[in-house]
């Protein structure tokens, strides 16, 4: 099991608050801080514990480089909510604003970081195009050398075993109430709109809930008969031993993803290479994602029929609200690491970066990222269900923009204009029959 730092539950439980957050990750605790910091009164509750799952579980890039342009304004903000958030709950969060590297010999790539970074600067966000020469003097000598590459200096990197636990502990500093191990197994309902959510250890009273649940959004929307397009996919990550400081920040290299960790070793993954673990709820959406298994990203998925046909995120079985639910039958989803995934990775590093010919693997895990067909996030109000915001569907993308993401879920819940544009986010853009774009960047 991943560890991540603890944070401490509320001594007492209370039956009302202005509003209910669902689920205690990146995006779950940065909602909660927003909501406290503005002196409304809300309670965060996690079927396991602070950043268990895949905020915990990720890379732990804080990067605006090659985002969706829709996803770049709100990445834009997260990153100087980042460079903020440390001062704000003096907690370190292990941001560190090093930069990213992308690099590749591969000129349909090469190009499209270019077009693509002509109409971010048009939204206000600059990078800069390197030659050949250039991305050579930036990566560590002996490896392959480049066509070109792409340089983010204001992009970061952070702890994820650090930073929601950190952001939880700063909401309840202002606040805010914590209950881990206290799974939400349904909302309440008073004349036709929201008034709270059972949970295990009982009711609690609320005007507002906020569905911020990651992996297990789309199985507890569909208990209320709310159909939300997502699809697990299983990445797998890993830790290694103390190696030599060749990057400060991250990089991205051919058929591998590094970033340096605050313990001397890096972090380590396959971009874009996942499992896909067959399930009701998954096959039930598969067509929205049709274009998605015809193209790159479709041909790194391996697919396969597994446990959580059953009992996982994406089960379709019902349960009453008196009763033990899924999210307390599975507390922490903790799925198995892919050994393929992680061979290729390292073997890929080795290659490129002759300095970490020594590199081994101290601990891999896996994680499960709730994936949009767009992979643009789900950031909205339900329309069915007064009351009710969702604030999932990151498509890996959540632990970077977390920050900005409850900023903009707390605009929405206090009834504040938003802070940007928030169309793009709408749940109803599945099925208002909107053109539903294919993404352009991961």
């Amino acid at each position: 099991m991943l560890r991540v730092e603890e944070v401490y539950d509320t001594p007492e439980f209370s039956g009302e608050v202005d509003v209910i957050v669902i689920g205690a990750g990146i995006v779950g605790t940065s909602t909660a801080y927003e909501l406290a910091r503005r002196g409304v009164s809300v309670a965060l509750i996690d079927k396991g514990v602070v950043g268990g799952e895949q905020s915990g579980r990720n890379w732990g890039w804080v990067r605006q480089q090659n985002r969706d342009l829709f996803e770049l304004p709100l990445a834009m903000r997260s990153l100087r909510r980042w460079s903020e958030l440390s001062d704000e709950i003096q907690i370190d969060l292990g941001f560190r604003r090093e930069g990213i590297l992308y690099a590749s010999s591969d000129e349909k790539s090469i190009a499209q970081w270019e077009a693509w970074g002509k109409r971010a600067r048009e939204i206000g966000f600059v990078s800069h195009m390197l030659s050949s020469a250039e991305v050579n003097q930036r990566v560590p000598q002996g490896g392959p050398r480049y066509t070109g590459g792409v340089w983010s200096p204001s992009d970061g990197r952070a702890e994820p075993s650090r930073a929601a636990p950190a952001l939880a502990e700063g909401a309840k500093r202002l606040g805010a109430l914590l209950y881990q191990n206290c799974a939400a197994r349904g909302l309440d309902f008073s004349a036709g709109r929201v008034s709270g959510v059972w949970t295990e250890r009982g009711l609690i009273k609320a005007n507002t809930v906020v569905c911020a649940g990651g992996a297990w959004s789309s199985r507890f929307c569909a208990r209320h008969g709310i159909d939300l397009p997502a699809v697990n996919v299983i990445g797998t990550a890993m830790r290694t031993s103390v190696a030599a400081n060749v990057i400060n920040g991250c990089f991205s290299g051919p058929g591998f993803a590094l970033r340096r960790r605050l313990d001397g070793g890096y972090t380590v993954a396959v971009p874009g290479f996942g499992r896909i673990d067959l399930a009701p709820l998954g096959l039930k959406h598969a067509l929205k994602y049709y274009r998605n298994y015809r193209n790159d990203l479709g041909k790194k998925l391996k697919y396969r029929l597994a446990q959580p046909w059953f009992h996982g995120p994406e089960a379709s079985a019902g349960w009453q609200f008196d009763e033990i639910s899924p999210f307390e039958r599975c507390r922490v989803l903790d799925p198995k690491p892919d050994l393929e995934f992680m061979k290729l990775a390292l073997d890929n590093v080795k290659r490129a970066i002759p300095q970490l010919s020594d590199l081994r693997i101290v601990h891999a895990w896996a994680g499960a990222i709730d994936t949009t067909p767009d992979l643009i996030p789900i950031i909205s109000d339900v329309a069915t269900h007064p009351g009710l915001y969702l604030a999932t569907g990151f498509s890996g993308h959540g632990f970077a923009m977390g920050p900005a993401a409850g900023e903009l879920v707390a605009d929405m819940v206090t009834d504040v204009k938003p802070m940007m544009d928030i169309s793009p986010y709408r749940l109803s853009r599945f099925t208002d029959g909107s053109i539903i774009k294919t993404p352009e960047m991961m």
